[in-house]
């Protein structure tokens, strides 16, 4: 536990390139070449947490601003996802998340039930989530537990089931994304994107940043599309003109340079990677393996972004008039990248479906949120999390997510037997995708 306790404190940043030289060195890379291709993923990560701080640093503030201009006020508020991990893993069955997620993972990829294997060992914490809320509701320890794994095996699933299309959609090749809050999008995408295709003008419409770009030329590029999003809601916060015109440059900034550190990042798993299928095609002919990584990877795309920045005004317009919300976007509210970056790749980077999908998204994570917001209270009192005054939270992100609902719903109605079907069809879907489908393929 001591040594979960400091890979935590740590962070991504120090213990994922550490992991990755380990794992180099057991793929029999060179050892300077391992050393240099984790370098790469420590410099990509850093590189990457830096923009998306500045991004969250600046956008979350303006976002509250907005909220309390328009006086805006729901019964629930929406912590966002760093309170959520903080009461996820603030509790002794959430501390064992990680252990439970890495021991699962490893023989799920023995047994061949799963092409992924994760080494973004922070984002356990999606399970740790769920573990929590169905422990607050049954006070099971051990239903608790079960919860845990199997989420994860949810989140595998959908890591595997996604990443042929992420991979072709980003170029992100040998790459999954096990992430709680990203990989259930890719589901929610598939009826969309069906349903857009058979609208009649609807269909046509395909807003890329390329298209964008060549009908309003300079105004379509991407960093001058950043600046007028970042004016625009610099304005509905009603800021002065130079918090305006700052917000306006770094959201510009966070567009041009987002791409670039994913491609650091890139250049360091890449070696690592090809090693990985290198020797997994050696000892399971026919198989491949896929490095499981935080979509923070896609979130810089100028398709996601733009389409996210856009939708942080909707949110609120949304949260205001969907009949039965409770909750109030604040927290999640620069979160929303993350939410879309699996859905993007479905719509085939198209704007105009990302933002459609975003919207309805959005308003069923609402939903979905209000109903968990009692339970997420619950665990986070036993967490002794502080709430700041608040008699209700709850978050737009994973608890928004349709795998939350899935497996809390079934896990307090249910109990054991909840948890059990749930168990069931997640094992039947995963030796369907990984057994039957891989060899008619």
């Amino acid at each position: 536990m001591e040594v979960i306790k400091w890979l935590l404190n740590a962070g991504p940043t120090v213990f994922l390139p550490m992991l990755l030289f380990v794992f180099g060195l057991i793929l029999k890379i060179k050892v300077g070449k391992a050393f240099k291709a984790a370098l790469m993923v420590g410099i990509g990560f850093t590189g990457l947490n830096l923009v998306i701080g500045l991004l969250t640093d600046n956008l979350g503030p303006a976002a509250q601003a907005m909220v309390q201009k328009f006086g805006l006020s729901l019964s629930s508020i929406d912590v966002g996802w760093p309170a959520a991990s903080a009461i996820s893993y603030g509790t002794t069955l959430g501390s064992l998340a990680i252990p439970i997620g890495v021991l699962l993972n490893v023989v799920l990829l023995v047994v061949g039930l799963t092409k992924t294997l994760n080494v973004d060992l922070w984002n356990y914490w999606h399970i740790a989530f769920t573990g929590s809320l169905v422990y607050a509701a049954t006070n099971n320890f051990g239903l608790g537990i079960a919860t845990m794994s199997v989420h994860a095996m949810w989140i595998y699933f959908l890591a595997d089931l996604a990443a042929p299309t992420i991979q072709k959609h980003y170029g992100l090749e040998g790459i999954s994304f096990p992430q709680g809050a990203s990989a259930p999008g890719f589901v929610l995408a598939l009826p969309i994107n069906w349903l857009l295709d058979r609208i009649p003008g609807v269909k046509n419409i395909h807003w890329t940043p390329e298209t964008i770009q060549k009908r309003l030329g300079v105004f379509g590029d991407s960093a001058v599309m950043g600046l007028i999003i970042g004016i625009v809601i610099g304005a509905l916060a009603q800021y002065n003109l130079t918090k305006i015109l700052n917000l306006g440059i770094i959201t510009s900034a966070v567009l041009i340079l987002m791409p670039r550190m994913v491609a650091l990042l890139m250049e360091g798993l890449s070696p690592i990677s090809e090693a990985a299928n290198d020797l997994v095609q050696k000892k399971f002919p026919g198989r491949n393996l896929y490095i499981g990584m935080d979509s923070a990877l896609a979130v810089g795309q100028e398709a996601v972004l733009s389409a996210s920045l856009i939708l942080v005004p909707v949110s609120l317009l949304i949260a205001v008039i969907l009949p039965g919300n409770r909750v109030l976007p604040f927290g999640d509210l620069a979160t929303i990248p993350f939410m879309l970056a699996v859905m993007a790749a479905v719509f085939g980077g198209n704007v105009f479906r990302i933002v459609v999908g975003g919207i309805i998204d959005i308003a069923v994570s609402l939903w979905i949120a209000s109903w968990i917001a009692p339970l997420l209270t619950i665990a986070a009192k036993s967490a002794h999390f502080n709430m700041n005054g608040a008699s209700s939270i709850s978050v737009l992100s994973d608890g928004g997510a349709w795998t939350t609902l899935l497996i809390v719903g079934l896990g307090k109605m249910l109990s054991w037997g909840g948890i059990a079907i749930v168990g069931v069809i997640v094992l039947g879907l995963m030796i369907w995708l990984n057994k039957i489908h891989t060899k008619r393929s």
